[in-house]
């Protein structure tokens, strides 16, 4: 997965233990901080599909299911992402994947070239969400900076300044 979370490092049970296993709920759970409710919950949205079942139906996770759920918990929490940009993320990055495996299939330059348009916009779909949430972050740095300088006035006011409100008497 290209968009990564800020912090994909872990020395923790899945990346020690011998690579292709797989693992339960709660221990994937345990392992990247979330609850077995919150993991059922994504796979409901289409977030998340275990790698397998075992023969009693249970969940089974794979090293790479782990990753995606670190993915998805610090676009949620690190970032205020919604689980529907995080879907939306998360399907152009499925579909950029497809793409390049497409693209190295084939010699073929004409579908090369449309496979690497449809890569470019998958992109710039991503790029746009990305700038969409940066737009929302800055309205509310905005907002918050006047309520500040509404406040600083108020302030300024009680320390012997102008009035906070000039078109109010005092």
């Amino acid at each position: 997965m290209t968009l990564t979370h800020p912090n994909p490092t872990s020395t923790t049970a899945a990346y020690d233990d011998p690579p292709g296993r797989l693992l339960r709920i709660q221990e994937v759970a345990e392992e990247v901080g979330l609850t077995p409710r919150s993991i059922r919950y994504y796979e409901e949205r289409g977030l998340l599909k275990p790698a397998a079942r075992s023969e009693g139906a249970y969940r089974l996770y794979d090293a790479d299911d782990v990753e995606r759920l670190r993915f998805i918990k610090g676009l949620r929490d690190d970032a205020g992402f919604s689980l529907a940009d995080i879907g939306a993320l998360l399907e152009d990055e499925t579909e950029r994947a497809r793409i390049g495996a497409q693209f190295r299939a084939t010699v073929d330059p004409d579908e090369r070239r449309a496979l690497l348009r449809e890569g470019i916009a998958r992109i710039d779909h991503q790029v746009e969400t990305l700038r969409a949430k940066i737009g929302r972050l800055e309205s509310m740095i905005d907002a918050a900076e006047t309520r500040r300088r509404h406040l600083d006035a108020h302030l300024g006011e009680l320390d012997g300044g102008g009035s906070a409100h000039p078109e109010r008497p005092r």
